[in-house]
């Protein structure tokens, strides 16, 4: 008779990391967009709390379907995964159509559809390649590999492409090509380099030999160099990153926002000027609720802030890998790594944003940047996790 899967409870310190983000995240909206709402008639219509209500109503329902999502079965998402890549893949293609793509500062990256809100496509198509991949890649091992007939004159060098995991990798090479094609012409860097590091992510832990991971990252750095080196915005967002203060030393300059993010930074010191009491957000620092939010952070709660914020990520990644280390099945550990690689570089370039690091690349932080569906389908991501989580094998006694 089948064994029935475990029902146990989720895991309760990766609930409350999130609990935490998504709490702090909905409070340093209020504190960053403040000033920018109050000032804005057209969208906030002078309403200082505009965007604080919004995501806070967007928190609370993210966390309503991380909750249920985290009561499903997560074996569900084998069958689930191949439509949810397509759906997004679909989606990419409609975003270019016009009347459904909005555009917003040279990139067409939204889409909007009948009853449903504007969002960002590439948002679905980052899980949706993590799932699938999770789900192919589970049953590699079992797997019989393709008989070639020996007297056959190609069967030396098919057999050795096949022994080497080349025919293995075409499927998922495709469809990532697919994905970068459709997002270089929004254009869309940020995404790509997201869903590029989310499926290799999965590829990497299902057992991907080594030196196919090197090629990979290889080709895909020679290719993200073409795609800047082609396009006239990324090309101007390079000569920016390199001297910010070239063309932002005055409110038109399109360095201006980095050179007051590093204000923002710097002015922070240690401790902070106090929550609420930024003063770079006062139409200093262009939208600070958005990708820049992190440097409002660290002009409010100093350095000392930021870095608990840092630990808080720093602890999700690691509860994330080490549910994935001790998820039931190799589906559930795949998914939960794509997951949290997935969150934990999507912080880390865009704290190398904010600060200068690397070039602007208009990644937003988790839990944090103003954004109601980004927020829920992080949520989501958060969901399918405590899904896996709740099927963890219980520890043997004695």
């Amino acid at each position: 008779m089948e064994e029935q899967l475990a029902r146990g409870p989720v895991d309760l310190p990766f609930v409350m990391l999130v609990l935490l983000l998504t709490g702090i995240g909905v409070v340093m909206v209020f504190s960053a967009s403040y000033a920018s709402a109050m000032y804005d008639s057209k969208v906030a219509k002078n309403d200082p709390t505009y965007y604080f209500v919004r995501q806070a109503l967007f928190g609370l329902a993210g966390l309503a379907v991380m909750y249920l999502v985290s009561k499903l079965n997560y074996q569900a998402f084998r069958w689930m995964s191949i439509f949810i890549l397509i759906g997004s893949i679909v989606l990419l293609v409609l975003v270019l159509m016009p009347g459904l793509g909005q555009e917003r500062n040279g990139a067409q990256r939204w889409i909007k559809l009948p009853l449903i809100p504007q969002f960002q496509p590439s948002e679905v198509a980052k899980l949706g390649v993590i799932m699938y991949f999770a789900a192919r890649l589970c049953k590699r091992n079992t797997e019989k590999p393709k008989r070639i007939n020996p007297r056959s004159l190609w069967s030396g060098p098919i057999t050795w492409l096949e022994q080497v995991g080349f025919f293995e990798l075409i499927p998922y090479g495709l469809i990532l090509l697919l994905v970068v094609i459709l997002m270089k012409f929004e254009p869309h860097m940020s995404g790509t380099i997201l869903i590029l590091a989310g499926g290799a992510a999965v590829l990497f832990a299902a057992g991907i030999k080594l030196y196919w991971c090197f090629l990979g990252g290889g080709v895909a750095a020679v290719g993200l160099w073409f795609i800047i080196t082609s396009t006239n915005y990324m090309t101007e967002r390079i000569a920016l990153w390199r001297d910010p203060w070239n063309d932002g030393m005055n409110g038109l300059g399109k360095g201006f926002q980095t050179i007051q993010s590093l204000y923002a930074v710097g002015s922070g010191g240690l401790l902070g000027l106090g929550l609420g009491k930024s003063r770079q957000k006062f139409l200093y620092l262009p939208e600070p609720e958005n990708d820049y939010i992190f440097a409002i952070v660290c002009e409010e709660l100093g350095l000392i802030g930021a870095c608990v914020i840092l630990v808080l990520f720093a602890l999700l990644v690691i509860r994330g890998y080490w549910i994935a280390i001790h998820a039931r099945d190799r589906f559930g550990a795949l998914l939960v790594v794509g997951i949290t690689t997935l969150t934990a570089v999507q912080v880390f370039l865009n704290i190398a944003v904010v600060t200068n690091l690397i070039p602007v690349t208009g990644i937003s932080l988790p839990f944090f940047s103003y954004g109601g569906t980004a927020l829920i389908i992080q949520l989501v991501e958060m969901g399918i996790v405590l899904s896996v989580s709740r099927q963890i094998p219980a520890p043997k006694q004695g």
